[in-house]
């Protein structure tokens, strides 16, 4: 007897869903896909602050997940299991490239009442900034540093995806907060961008 067609991910719990993709099942793969691919993409972007090559690590992400998805046994959710593999190949692309340059020309701070596009503008020149700063650090304090200060997770879920102890991720945070933090010494844009991050719950 063929087994039941896959409607909805929400249909079966992980561990069916990981057994069926392992099995080879179309269905099975593609929803895992669909279920997954925004958090995917979250992860991916909030760690890099660009789409630039985020198909192909997304790609990546899933052929790696496929890969050993064999071995998923439920022991966290499946969607922590993903974000991990995630985790990994982000990982495995900043140690692989050369930072960008460095070039912060000072521009100056947008009135109150700027219009939307002119704010725009200068948010969107402050998170280049703030990413050029964080193609200088290592990948283990930047994944670190991203996934709490902008994506804003918690301390246990950041150890969960980077299989690292909770104490390890706070020291990690921390450094990274320091050399970002001096890297906006001369730069009152980037400063004041860090400062409502640094505030906010």
């Amino acid at each position: 007897m063929p087994p039941h067609p896959l409607k909805t991910a929400t249909a079966f719990d992980d561990v069916e869903l990981a057994r069926r993709c392992a099995a080879g099942e179309r269905a099975a793969q593609h929803a895992l896909f669909g279920q997954m691919r925004t958090q995917v993409h979250r992860t991916l972007y909030r760690v890099l602050g660009s789409n630039r090559q985020m198909e192909d690590l997304i790609q990546e992400t899933f052929v790696a997940a496929f890969r050993s998805i064999g071995s998923f046994r439920g022991e966290s959710s499946l969607n922590t299991w993903v974000d991990t593999i995630a985790t990994r190949v982000v990982y495995r692309h900043l140690s692989r490239r050369e930072p960008r340059p460095l070039h912060l020309h000072a521009i100056a701070d947008p009135p109150a009442l700027a219009p939307d596009p002119e704010r725009q503008a200068a948010a969107r020149e402050t998170l280049r900034r703030l990413y050029a700063v964080l193609d200088r650090l290592e990948p283990k304090y930047r994944i670190a540093y991203t996934l709490h200060v902008i994506d804003g997770r918690s301390l246990r879920e950041i150890a969960r995806v980077t299989h690292a102890s909770t104490l390890a991720i706070k020291n990690r945070i921390w450094r990274a907060r320091r050399m970002v933090n001096q890297r906006a010494l001369h730069d009152p844009l980037l400063r004041e961008f860090l400062s409502s991050l640094q505030a906010a719950p």
